[in-house]
């Protein structure tokens, strides 16, 4: 960071917007899991896109590297600096326009937190189809560089499936919006899905549309108990194509047991492995309870489900499964592997999993939770230190591939996974991308660490 460099940034933004305070750095310097940790000389707060246009223009003639940051709660690095970088926060960028109840669609910040788009969307009757327990510091443009997925999927599909429009500070300082009023648009490249799931590599997302839903007026939540994971994933193919079916969530009966003992909440059902259901339907005459019934007598359950009807009962329930983070994260960082996998292999996978870390970490515990709707898992190992994560990375990143699943399925490549971004794409596709991104970023200055390092 040059006198020159912070100077105009500081004429951007404004002197308070900028920060060369080494403990503020270092705050911001490390990972939501407490695991990884870079190297940054500033702070820059742009507050619209404009802002981030020009601070982009001025750091790239500096050639000074930029990492973006919204709501740092990227689980594979994705945030962490590795090169004394610049760093540019959208945490500013958090305006909130009126829903469009017709059209069902709000235009917000890139810094909006997803709790606030659901907390605007639910004051207007309706509902935003991306759910994460990181709802409360989880930012929306954030979520869509990585193309997140959560809690909904199995209803409404991944983020990009929301973003209807977005604006786009680019590499070299100009700005591209992107928007439609109306719902087909065949005139092009889809320009809007490049940026999505790009990580922060082609540009920086400052502002977003997205698209709303209608509010389910009749829930039904609960939660069953399965013997073996052959029996849980037999019961989430009858499940996932059940007609408003809203979530479908894996839980290691060991977390629930954690959650019992930690923090007083009941094991709701018996069994080795739990699967928590949704429904949710928007006629208020239907009845999701009796379709949940009758699909429930289908399945191979341990004893009788924990069934929520009324928002209490089901709070109750859904805090089983959202109690996972606090309860893992009580024996220190967890050791995260976000994989997707065939159904078929998902029993397998489990099983030789804990087998590798048997062998790699003997102390160390494996739990596993997801979205089992679509294959979307989340390895968790408690009690893996440094030296033991080194050798059982890789070993997991094997058994992913030679189980025909992808190594990253909603948290992104980030830096963490991009030495095994060859594990699930081919070499052309690399190609492709590299292109992409030269085309965009010639000199390679912005997020710099991330996909391909």
């Amino acid at each position: 960071m040059t006198a020159t460099l912070a100077d105009q940034l500081a004429r951007i933004v404004g002197p308070a917007q900028v920060s060369t305070d080494p403990d503020v750095l270092d705050g911001r310097s490390v990972d939501h899991t407490g695991r990884y940790r870079g190297r940054a000389t500033a702070l820059v707060r742009p507050a619209t896109t404009a802002e981030v246009a020009e601070v982009l223009r001025v750091c790239r003639e500096a050639g000074a590297y930029v990492t973006v940051q919204g709501g740092r709660t990227s689980l594979v690095a994705g945030a962490v600096p590795e090169h004394d970088d610049v760093l540019l926060s959208t945490e500013r960028l958090t305006d909130i326009g009126a829903v469009d109840t017709v059209e069902r669609r709000i235009r917000v910040g890139a810094g909006v937190t997803l709790a606030a788009v659901q907390r605007a969307a639910a004051h207007a009757g309706l509902v935003f189809g991306v759910d994460l327990a990181a709802r409360e510091s989880a930012t929306v443009g954030g979520m869509a560089a990585t193309n997140a997925g959560g809690l909904r999927t199995v209803r409404y599909g991944n983020m990009g499936e929301q973003v209807i429009g977005l604006d786009v500070a680019l590499p070299d300082g100009s700005v591209l919006r992107r928007h439609s009023e109306v719902r087909m648009d065949n005139t092009g490249y889809d320009l809007i899905s490049l940026f999505v799931g790009a990580e922060g590599t082609l540009g920086v997302i400052t502002g977003l549309q997205l698209r709303l839903h209608p509010m389910p007026r009749q829930r039904v939540t609960a939660i069953c108990g399965f013997i073996d994971l052959d029996a849980l994933i037999e019961a989430g193919r009858v499940l996932r194509d059940l007609d408003g079916i809203a979530a479908l969530e894996l839980i290691d009966s060991r977390i629930a047991e954690l959650a019992a003992e930690q923090l007083g909440v009941p094991v709701p059902a018996p069994g080795n492995w739990l699967l928590l259901t949704e429904l949710a339907l928007v006629d208020p005459a239907d009845d999701p309870t009796e379709r949940l019934a009758a699909a429930l007598e289908q399945v191979r359950l341990v004893g009788e489900p924990a069934v929520g009807v009324d928002a209490v009962a089901q709070q109750r329930l859904w805090q089983v499964r959202e109690s996972t983070a606090e309860v893992l994260g009580s024996y220190g960082p967890p050791l995260k592997f976000d994989v997707s996998l065939p159904l078929a292999a998902v029993a397998g996978f489990a099983a030789r999993a804990a087998e590798i870390v048997d062998q790699v970490a003997a102390q160390a515990v494996p739990v596993l939770f997801g979205h089992v709707g679509e294959g979307n898992l989340h390895l968790n190992v408690l009690g893996c230190s440094p030296d033991e994560e080194r050798a059982l990375y890789p070993a997991m990143m094997d058994l992913i591939a030679g189980c025909g699943g992808n190594v990253s399925s909603e948290h992104g490549v980030g830096t963490r996974k991009r030495d095994y971004l060859a594990m699930s794409r081919i070499d052309a596709d690399i190609a492709v991308m590299r292109a992409i991104k030269t085309a965009f970023d010639p000199t390679g200055y912005l997020n710099p660490a991330v996909l391909f390092g």
